[in-house]
């Protein structure tokens, strides 16, 4: 594993620690999705370098990667933006 690797999966762990059980729960469901609506903000979990996405119907968003906002509550999202923005 690289040195990338290594600080991309810290990463996804640290903001996956910032969501509470029923977070945790809603983004398993969301996982089941087939896809997000128009518009919806993501991060793609795989590739946290994009920051916060916006869905399109020509979005190849693979469901099982991603943290969609409507997920988790306005205060986690800020809280992963923060983290993110370090």
């Amino acid at each position: 594993m690289t040195d990338t690797q290594r600080a991309e999966h810290v990463a996804r762990d640290t903001i996956l620690k910032l969501l509470s059980d029923e977070e945790i729960a809603k983004v398993s469901s969301a996982e089941s999705a087939s896809k997000l609506a128009d518009g919806e903000e993501y991060l793609d979990m795989e590739h946290l370098d994009r920051g916060v996405q916006r869905a399109t119907s020509a979005s190849k968003v693979t469901m099982g990667n991603i943290l969609p906002r409507r997920a988790v509550s306005v205060g986690t999202w800020a809280e992963v933006l923060a983290h993110l923005a370090r």
